[in-house]
């Protein structure tokens, strides 16, 4: 069956070049992965729409304009959080980053700032700027200065449907809301990914409403095990 078609679809949203090969064998029956097998997951890693456990990250490039870089997915050598927004959401993606924003609290509690990316990825790129990143991480409290936050901009609306929806497989579409929201939203799936330093995702997360304990503590076994096996 084929990955990127079953369980990805806006149905979904209502209850995502490789980023390198790695031959590490660390506790899991599963070459590369840190944890065990995620035991919430909805279906096998190769029957769901985004990429979950054991499976590599799409490669993707894209501009970090907050940092004035660019983040190539192929290129992170720190373990990363990675999902799609819009921050004009006017429910999801806020309960999400905030909980996300208490997770790089946790993080930096244990010292692990240097060791984790959080990486999420504007599908809204005519109206998501400088500004509304900013304002974003005002308001939720996400701490721009610790160097570990990168909102991710595509160029184009085009780019974000391929780098969300078919590279990532998370699902998201644009409906009008003349009343609000300078005249549309998005409907959209919300999938949170935790990729190891080999470009491994070892969880997908599903919901907005994410235990920032049980991210944390997966986080710091996985940042842990990488850095004992350097």
């Amino acid at each position: 069956m084929h990955r990127r078609t079953v369980l990805g679809g806006m149905g979904a949203a209502a209850t995502g070049g490789l980023a390198g090969c790695t031959s590490r064998l660390f506790g899991s029956d599963t070459e590369g992965v840190v944890l065990g097998p995620q035991e919430d997951q909805l279906a096998d890693s190769e029957d769901l729409s985004y990429p979950a456990y054991g499976q590599s990250l799409p490669a993707f490039e894209l501009a970090a304009p907050l940092a004035g870089t660019t983040i190539d997915s192929t290129a992170l050598d720190r373990t990363a959080i990675v999902t799609a927004i819009f921050t004009s959401c006017p429910a999801e993606c806020g309960i999400l980053l905030y909980r996300l924003a208490g997770v790089q609290q946790r993080i930096a509690e244990s010292g692990m700032t240097d060791e984790v990316v959080f990486l999420p990825i504007s599908f809204d790129p005519q109206r998501d700027d400088d500004a509304a990143f900013r304002t974003n991480a005002e308001t939720l409290g996400i701490d721009l200065s610790a160097g570990n936050w990168h909102y991710l901009l595509p160029e184009t609306p085009s780019e974000a449907k391929t780098v969300v929806e078919e590279q990532l497989g998370i699902g998201f579409q644009r409906t009008t809301q003349s009343d609000r929201l300078e005249g549309y939203d998005f409907t959209h799936a919300v999938v949170t990914l935790l990729v190891n330093p080999d470009g491994v995702v070892e969880r997908a997360y599903r919901g907005e409403q994410i235990d920032r304990d049980r991210v944390t503590g997966d986080l710091e076994t996985v940042v842990t095990a990488f850095s004992e096996s350097s």
